[in-house]
């Protein structure tokens, strides 16, 4: 296998467990690749994290290679019993991802046209001839005997009607026989092909499991001069785990720097809550205080006018007692010639 068409991108599975979250099974952008079975005919999409083969999916003409976003892509592999999807670094790399899915798609569907009709004309011969030997011993000779055979038994017949019903048992007897093994020869012949594409199926998966044993061998063997390597080095190891070490303390003061920022974050969006609370509240009362002036000044009209009215009143009612005391005077006035008046008269009547 050579691959044909290679991009980068990060790989997810569907979580086995729910059916809904994306699980990464790629810490970084990794090589994914179109690869081309010459031996099988058949296009596969392969992607290796390492050593670990985290796509292996064989393309059929019955997948679909779906865009979820602009960056984001997937498909399902009922062989595999997952669905794959991968993240792209931009949207072209995706839409060349999806071109190149849709055409090795539409090859593997020639291809396997072309391989099922390649085993019809294999199989067709074979059939045939398998026929030819399954029906020889059913004729009509073989059951009811030949023409020189029943002859004697047509002129031996004295009624004409009986010559009919005994050719006819035969005949039928023949040809629900004949119906029954061409209905097994049906069947043989499914199974037949049957087995023949499950015989090719295996034979090419031994084929790629051997290839894949050999890409593993050398994969471990190139790991090994990795670690001889490695091992040579051990005085850099040690630098390189103090160096992984301060890393990892450096990870964590800036892990514990977040955390700290996050609660400052909360913090900061509760006060911003208790802001606008309390600006809605003050927007409420200042509303209420304006209707309050408003309700102050209509008062304050009505006490002026109130005031006005009873500064008329008191000014009317102290004419009113000006006038009273004067008609007060005149009648003790008049009261005073009254009496008088009647003193007067008393003292003339005393005096008459």
């Amino acid at each position: 296998e050579q691959p044909i068409f290679s991009t980068r991108a990060h790989v997810f599975q569907i979580d086995p467990n729910t059916k809904k979250n994306w699980v990464p099974t790629s810490k970084h952008a990794v090589t994914v690749s179109y690869f081309y079975d010459s031996t099988r005919n058949v296009y596969r999409i392969i992607s290796l994290d390492g050593s670990k083969a985290i796509i292996n999916s064989t393309i059929t003409p019955n997948m679909t290679f779906t865009k979820t976003s602009q960056k984001f892509g997937q498909w399902a592999d009922s062989r595999a019993n997952t669905v794959y999807g991968l993240g792209f670094s931009s949207e072209h790399h995706l839409s060349k991802f999806a071109e190149k899915f849709q055409e090795f798609k539409e090859a593997a569907r020639l291809a396997k046209e072309k391989s099922q009709e390649k085993m019809e004309l294999t199989s067709t011969p074979s059939q045939e001839s398998a026929g030819g030997d399954l029906q020889s011993p059913l004729t009509p000779e073989s059951i009811n005997g030949t023409d020189d055979e029943r002859a004697p038994d047509v002129t031996q017949n004295s009624e004409p009607r009986a010559e009919p019903t005994q050719n006819a048992l035969p005949f039928s007897h023949s040809s629900a026989i004949s119906k029954h093994w061409e209905a097994e020869l049906a069947t043989l012949k499914g199974n037949n092909a049957k087995l023949t594409a499950a015989l090719l199926e295996s034979t090419a998966n031994v084929k790629q499991w051997k290839q894949q044993l050999a890409a593993y061998q050398e994969e471990a063997e190139r790991l090994h001069k990795r670690v001889t390597e490695l091992e040579c080095v051990s005085s850099q190891a040690n630098a390189v785990h103090t160096h992984k070490t301060e890393l990892n303390q450096t990870i964590q003061e800036l892990e514990e720097t977040l955390k700290v920022k996050e609660e400052e974050i909360e913090r900061l969006k509760q006060e911003i809550d208790n802001a606008r609370e309390l600006q809605e509240q003050r927007d409420s009362l200042t509303q209420k205080l304006q209707e309050v002036e408003i309700r102050n000044k209509d008062l304050e009209g009505q006490l002026s006018d109130l005031e006005q009215r009873l500064e008329k009143s008191q000014n009317e009612q102290e004419a009113f007692r000006n006038n009273l005391k004067t008609l007060l005077e005149i009648l003790d006035g008049k009261i005073f010639e009254l009496t008088e008046l009647r003193d007067n008269l008393a003292k003339l009547l005393e005096c008459s």
